[in-house]
This record gives structure tokens, sequence and C-alpha cells, in this order.
């Protein structure tokens, strides 16, 4: 709806409806408000559909505003249509079951409560109308879901899975991937990866990367950890797989027609494990270990760190290589600093399970 209001000015909102009936029935209910808002002082009540658009406008230039789109649509069909005021744990009950019910784990569920905990804390605490009145008068003790409960336990690959998981990849996700288990770095840091962020070391031939601080990959959350300027040391395999980069696009290290991918865990993610997982099963006549068969993009950051704590690799060391370092670790390192990481890191090679050098033991799920 577009509307001229007197003594208000322009009402300009989505009705959430595409029902010109129900939209009708919407712009009446919103006029009686604001009519009684202008003319007998009493304070409107805003509906929660309100605020969340207020919110998307306001915060347009957040990095992470997209991704908090995706979950203000999901809420919109429970909560929509009530006024803030009555958002509680029970309005967001059915919400919170019928996400439980499409498997979502407790950690999304939660980041879509966290979406609802910030936008009430605007409207009591920011937000006010034209008689200086917050929006809201309190916010609700909204509880989140218990995480650790239901929390997984990360799944370092064997080498043999791994080889069996890259082959089934296509050709820029296995480069991805290997780069990947070859550095430790998160997923946003291998997706947005940029030419920018290389340094060259002459002395030892070879280059660094060096993801600055404020990088946020594609939401607040996703880049660099830390807030910390994030070393990357490149092993043997890594530096071919840079090598063979080198090129193709002007600013993206990964580039995918042209552009960075917005995460390594897509469809062809998804299909590349299901395939693994059957070819797994009628190689060995046995199923695929559960975390294998549902392998996460995130699993090979945690391979990585137990590759080189098998290569019996120094824990302040492993969190450089890592990143780590929440402050304990130096961020400076002179040539043979890294030329000591860049040795370590090489060793991941040495833990090569194909060979009897070393036994993994995994827990059948």
């Amino acid at each position: 709806m577009d509307k001229q209001v007197r003594n208000f000015g322009r009402l300009c909102e989505s009705t959430g409806t595409g029902d010109r009936q129900e939209a009708e029935a919407y712009l009446i209910r919103r006029l009686e408000g604001i009519r009684k808002e202008t003319v007998f002082g009493v304070r409107q009540r805003r509906l929660w559909r309100e605020a969340a658009t207020r919110f998307l406008e306001e915060y347009a230039h957040q990095p992470s505003i997209a991704h908090s789109a995706i979950f203000l649509k999901q809420l919109d069909p429970y909560i929509g249509d009530l006024f803030i005021h009555e958002i509680d744990d029970e309005a967001l009950q059915p919400y919170i079951e019928d996400r439980r019910e499409q498997g979502r784990a407790p950690r999304t569920i939660n980041i879509a409560l966290q979406r609802v905990v910030r936008i009430l804390n605007l409207a009591s605490r920011k937000w006010r109308d034209d008689q200086k009145r917050p929006w809201l008068d309190a916010v609700p003790m909204i509880e989140m879901l218990d995480e650790k409960s239901t929390q997984r336990l990360p799944y370092p690959l064997s080498w043999e899975e791994q080889a069996v998981f890259f082959a089934e990849l296509p050709d820029h996700l296995s480069k991805m991937a290997l780069y990947k288990v070859n550095t430790g770095s998160r997923e946003q840091e291998v997706c947005k990866l940029n030419w920018n962020w290389e340094i060259p070391v002459p002395e030892l031939n070879t280059s660094v990367f060096l993801i600055p601080a404020n990088f946020g990959g594609r939401s607040e959350t996703a880049g660099v950890k830390n807030r910390e300027d994030r070393l990357v040391v490149l092993n043997e395999v890594a530096r071919s797989i840079i090598e063979g980069q080198r090129g193709i696009d002007e600013d993206w290290v990964f580039p995918y027609d042209g552009s960075p991918l917005h995460r390594m865990n897509d469809t062809a993610w998804k299909n590349a494990r299901k395939r693994a997982a059957a070819r797994w099963e009628k190689e060995k006549r046995q199923p695929a270990h559960w975390g294998f068969a549902h392998l996460r993009v995130h699993d090979l950051k945690h391979t990585y760190g137990r590759r080189l704590r098998a290569a019996d690799v120094p824990e302040e060391d492993r969190k450089s290589l890592l990143g780590h370092t929440d402050g304990s670790v130096t961020s400076h390192y002179s040539s043979a600093e890294l030329a000591k990481l860049i040795d370590y890191s090489n060793r991941v090679a040495l833990t090569d399970t194909r060979s009897p050098s070393l036994t993994i033991l995994k827990r059948r799920a």
C-alpha cells in the first residue's frame, strides 16, 4: 500500500498478502491505528511485520542483512500479523516446532530467535513515535534452544575418505576443498579469497595470505572469527592450488562464472556427498560412517587440525595455522617463523593413513 495520510505523511509498506480483500482490511486497521494516535494521542500498536520491515530498511547497509531477510521471511507467516507486544515464547513456539520437524539444528533456529530479540530491543530502546514514546514498553524474555545437547561432533576425514569424496566434487569445488583441507581456512575465507591479500615472501620463494580483520564473509560472523588479521600459510599442496588459479580472475582466487561463490555447501556439495557415501558402501561392502555421509564444509578445517596434531605440531603453532589466536599468539612473523609454520603445515602429508603409519579410531554411529 502507498497512501498519503493527513497529519501523518506517507504510509508505504507491504500488507503481507496477495489477497485484495485481506490487504484492504489491513489498510483499514492501519489507518484506524494512525487516527487514534494523531487525534486522541493513543499510542499506535505496531505489527511485527512493520517492525521487521523497518529493520530491513534501516540496516540495509549491513553485510548480514540478506541473511536476516531470509529468517524474517520464514518468521512472517507465524508472527507477521501479531502486534509486537504479543510476541513471546508462546507465540514463537509453532515456528520452533515446524523448524525442528524440518530437521533444522537448534543453532539455526536460535539465529532466527536472535533476530526477533534484536528487533524487539530496537522497538523498545530506539524507535519512537511522534510523541517520543517507544514502540514497545518492555522486551519479553525469549529463551534460546539448548545447542549443546544436540550439537554435532566434528568429523575429521581419513585420507581414503578424502580421496573418495573429492573425486565426486565438481572441479571448482574440488580445488577449493583441497585448498581448505591444507590450510584450515574457514568457508568464507576460501569463497572470498582475494588476490589483494596475497603477500610475497621472496626469501622463501613463496607467498602467504593475510586476511583482513574486518572481512565479514556473507554475514557478520562468517568471516575472520577473532576479528584479527588471519595469516594463511601455504604448504606444497595449497601452493600448487594457488598457482593453478593464478590469472583466472583479477580479484578472486576461486571465481565461479566471474564471481565468488556464496558458499561451498551448495547443491553440488550435497550431491557429491551422497555419491561418495554410495561409492564407499559399494567398494567397502559396508555403509559409510554417518559423519562421512553428512560431511560438512567445516569438517575440512577439523581434518587439517587433527592432522597437525597427529604430526606432533606444537599447540601454539597449531593455533597460528588454524587462526585460533584470540590474542594469545603473535600476528607478526619473521621469515624464520614463517618457514617453520610452512614446514609444520607440510607435515600433514606424513599422516596419510593409506600407509600404515597412523591408525584412526572412529566410533560407528
